[in-house]
């Protein structure tokens, strides 16, 4: 037997809690013909995953009341019947939270040699590939450019600013506290850091970038979003990856943080706002994986991990996302 999380209850317009999931176990199913099954190293985390429960994300499969809970995933395939695979691999994909799932071959990658098993989550999947082709593809950063990123602290935002470093701009990272405002500029080499909890973001940034943002990349939404609006470079690019500020709101609710007031400001200065989202590049992932192990390998990147432990420990390890409590990838170890 082997325990797995499932979905209890849709956590639609307000903050996920404990009776949205279930521990329960389940029998240890063999592999059929161009399956593996694995042996579960580690869960990674993303806000998305709120909206997947929630069956808002298209671009995923419906996720059922009883089902598992989705989630990427590292484990060691510890039986296979698919020929690119034998015991021991090192293997990452979309396993879901179980101890030992079984899922067919196609759905899960090797790791590249000097790759640690804890990095794989941080540099392929939804967050590597996030962080770079957002960038690189939508914000287009050229030498020079100031870059501005909010939710900087977290997996994706502090990968994109040390691929910001990387394309020769200036980077600026908006976070809360002075920890992660400490971590962005003394272990990740941004150029500064503005502590939203503390300090006022609107003359923050006035003071760091007198000539205007070029590439603002939003994590956040609502005012931060706003007062990056009003200070935006001639033919700025605007990012829109992510909106943590409204994900536990019910869109009809009065409570639900506003669009941008500011938004007439694109017209004076030319800008583009342009939303990601990674399926729609896929043709583009090879590029990112080997631009990313690369820096990586030639020690380019640093990958700051949040790692809780124990499989036990998955909901509450989610919800660090919503809480503002982690400090880059959020993972947790499970074997």
């Amino acid at each position: 037997m082997q325990r797995q999380w499932v979905v209890a209850r849709r956590p639609s317009g307000r903050p996920l809690e404990d009776g949205d999931f279930e521990l329960v176990e389940a029998p240890v199913r063999a592999p059929r013909e161009g399956e593996v099954r694995l042996t579960t190293l580690y869960l990674g985390f993303d806000p998305a995953q709120k909206s997947w429960m929630e069956n808002l994300a298209t671009y995923v499969a419906p996720v059922e009341i009883g089902g598992v809970m989705p989630g990427l995933g590292v484990g060691v395939v510890a039986e296979s019947r698919a020929p690119a695979f034998v015991a021991g691999d090192i293997v990452w994909g979309m396993i879901g939270w179980e101890e030992q799932p079984t899922v067919p071959a196609a759905e899960v990658w090797k790791l590249p040699p000097e790759v640690p098993a804890s990095a794989a989550l941080s540099i392929f999947g939804a967050t590597g590939r996030t962080a770079y082709l957002s960038l690189m593809k939508v914000g287009k950063p050229v030498a020079g450019d100031t870059l501005v990123i909010s939710g900087a602290a977290g997996a994706t935002g502090s990968l994109v600013g040390q691929i910001g470093k990387i394309a020769g701009c200036r980077v600026i990272g908006i976070a809360g506290g002075p920890e992660k405002c400490a971590f962005l500029t003394d272990q990740l080499g941004f150029d500064a850091a503005i502590d939203y909890k503390n300090e006022k973001v609107r003359t923050r940034l006035r003071e760091l970038a007198p000539g205007g943002i070029d590439i603002f990349f939003d994590n956040v939404g609502g005012d931060i979003l706003n007062t990056a609006l009003a200070q935006l470079a001639l033919k700025a690019r605007v990012v829109i990856c992510g909106a943590i500020s409204r994900y536990n709101f019910d869109p009809r609710s009065p409570e639900m943080p506003e669009g941008p007031r500011n938004y007439f400001n694109v017209v004076f200065s030319g800008a583009t706002i342009q939303g990601f989202l990674m399926p729609q590049y896929e043709s583009d992932y090879p590029e990112a994986d080997r631009r990313l192990v690369g820096w990586l390998r030639a020690g380019r990147l640093i990958l700051g991990e949040d790692v809780q432990v124990g499989f036990e420990n998955a909901p509450s390890t989610l919800r660090r996302l919503f809480e503002g409590r982690n400090i880059g990838k959020q993972l947790l170890k499970v074997a």
